[in-house]
């Protein structure tokens, strides 16, 4: 599939696609004239891809981490180093971290928006 088609079935810019090819996330071959071709598993890829952005891994990470994500018919591309798993659970940490302040700034919110409906019925 060309590069707008991938970009209409993931959700995802043109310009992203490129940044993650860019950044060795994602890989295309080239017609004759030059124009990006993707396999139908790069539908998935893009995904993940997006999803490990959203829970805040770096490019580099995310690099080192898609060639251990099982394809979709559940093999492993490869196995998980020390490093890797370590550096996992380092994201995982500050990923409940954040989670743990969102939850508390909610908190905060709540009272803030309880009081002004308060002072709104008086």
């Amino acid at each position: 599939m060309r590069i707008g088609e991938l970009a209409e079935r993931t959700g995802v810019s043109v310009r992203s696609l490129r940044y993650y090819e860019e950044k060795d996330l994602l890989a295309s071959t080239r017609t004759p004239s030059g124009q990006r071709v993707y396999p139908e598993a790069a539908v998935d890829r893009v995904v993940r891809i997006q999803e490990l952005f959203a829970a805040g891994l770096a490019s580099p990470v995310i690099a080192q981490l898609l060639p251990c994500i099982h394809d979709e018919d559940g093999s492993p591309n490869a196995s998980a180093t020390p490093w890797l798993s370590e550096t996992l659970r380092a994201e995982r940490r500050r990923v409940d971290a954040a989670i743990r302040d969102l939850t508390r700034a909610r908190d905060v919110l709540d009272g803030v928006i309880g009081a002004a409906q308060d002072g709104v019925a008086d």
